[in-house]
């Protein structure tokens, strides 16, 4: 049996040991680089085992210091489908180490494709693969399914000697003292002492709630269908469809599908979204099968053809939250979602609130010796940015979701770009301080 000292006791491979606490463990690859921290190692801990609390536990260990991620859940683990990773995303994930291993399952998709819902016409695209696109932005456009981008940075985090995984512990307050943060759980009285702790336990965060206490998170009405399908099983249209690998977004009043293949092409992730007209704040009888195939009665036959393929074991009502500025609280610092959710509209979710932000944090913590200037120093990096594309992904959203004239107008003011015009994105796919001029028309 292999066992090392850490900070809150024993770790060990061995489960049943007795009065160990679970680590995992295996030798890290040579090859891997780790950045040196220019201060004092810290011990940080992280709460929450998603994306982003990996993202945010592999950054700042690659700065030098000692990490330990807490998740609530009894093992690491991710839900959803596909998502859509920006340019951004893939700059962070190359700075996190991890981009290759991402890009081994991913799909690059040619083209950004905007239909109209109900008359199945083309609106708009963008050209992935132009030589506008490659000029403009040095990283690849890349769409891949959610568990595969969290396991890349499981692995890469069990990999690294200075992260410590642990689960089964579901953070219930944080004590601090000019010193230390002192994490309490719910299963065990056992208590975690770090130099700082990153607050990553998403949109409804448990620290969130207990350092900035604003109430829940806003509700938009709207609820999504979401899943991923087996390319083989299709047939017509759809597969036709799945053999572009690009992403189509079929926008419709208070309604849209997005389309797109992940997991080397084998899967092809469908999204229907629309808005309940039964939302009711104090109940979950909202947003049905009913209601799907009523909103999207009035689409075109793609879209209809698709809609019995869309998974429905399971609704995904959407929530954001209007912007703050106090994402530092002494030696605890807010990350993610827990920090800044934003609706899907730009396609941003898990490149701001997890990839970004953790880049930006392992940044501070490598140039800052005490945890409260990094923060400080993070959140001043990321604030701004992240609060406009909170605030523009509701405004795209409302764009997204035109009916009557405004439909018509939106359409015709689209149709008159070029494929090769990236604009209207570019700040968005362009993390602040890596800004580019524009290349474009």
């Amino acid at each position: 049996m292999s066992s090392r000292s850490c900070p809150d006791g024993p770790y060990t491979n061995d489960p049943d040991a007795e009065g160990a606490q679970v680590g995992r463990r295996i030798d890290p690859c040579p090859s891997r680089r780790h950045l040196p921290v220019t201060t004092s190692p810290l011990h940080i801990a992280v709460v929450g085992g998603g994306i982003g609390g990996l993202a945010a536990a592999l950054a700042a260990a690659r700065s030098g210091h000692r990490v330990t991620v807490v998740e609530r859940a009894a093992q690491f683990g991710e839900i959803g489908a596909g998502l859509q990773l920006a340019p951004n995303a893939s700059l962070a994930l190359e700075e996190l180490g991890v981009l290759d291993v991402v890009q081994r399952s991913a799909v690059s998709p040619p083209q950004l494709v905007m239909m109209d819902a109900l008359t199945g016409a083309q609106v708009t695209a963008l050209d992935l693969r132009s030589d506008a696109y490659r000029s403009r932005f040095k990283h690849p456009y890349l769409v891949t399914h959610r568990t595969d981008l969290h396991g890349a940075l499981l692995a890469a985090c069990d990999d690294h000697p200075s992260i410590t995984l642990r689960t089964g512990r579901t953070v219930t307050d944080a004590v601090q003292t000019p010193a230390e943060v002192r994490l309490h759980f719910a299963e065990t009285p056992e208590r975690l002492t770090a130099d700082a702790v990153v607050a990553a336990d998403g949109l409804h965060s448990r620290l969130r709630q207990i350092l900035v206490n604003d109430g829940s998170p806003v509700c938009s009405k709207y609820v999504a269908f979401r899943g991923a399908l087996p390319v083989s099983s299709m047939t017509g249209s759809m597969a036709q469809h799945a053999t572009t690998e690009s992403v189509i977004v079929w926008a419709g009043p208070r309604m849209h599908l997005v389309q797109y293949p992940v997991r080397r092409g084998e899967l092809y992730n469908q999204v229907a979204v629309f808005e309940s007209d039964s939302y009711d704040p104090d109940s979950d009888d909202w947003g049905t099968e009913a209601e799907l195939e009523e909103r999207f009665t009035g689409a075109c036959d793609a879209v209809r053809d698709a809609l019995p393929l869309v998974a429905r074991d399971r609704r995904w009502p959407l929530f954001d939250r209007l912007p703050i500025t106090d994402w530092v609280h002494g030696r605890i610092v807010l990350l993610g979602d827990a920090a800044h959710p934003m609706l899907q509209y730009l396609a941003q979710g898990a490149c701001q609130a997890t990839l970004e932000d953790a880049v930006a944090l392992g940044r501070a913590l490598r140039e800052h010796g005490r945890p409260e200037q990094a923060f400080a120093s993070y959140a001043a990096s990321r604030a701004e940015r992240a609060a406009s594309i909170q605030t523009n992904a509701r405004r795209f959203g409302e764009i997204c979701h035109l009916d009557g004239m405004g439909a018509v107008l939106r359409n015709q003011l689209l149709s008159g770009r070029v494929a090769e015009d990236f604009d209207d994105v570019a700040w968005v796919w362009t993390p602040a301080g890596d800004r580019r001029p524009a290349t474009t028309p």
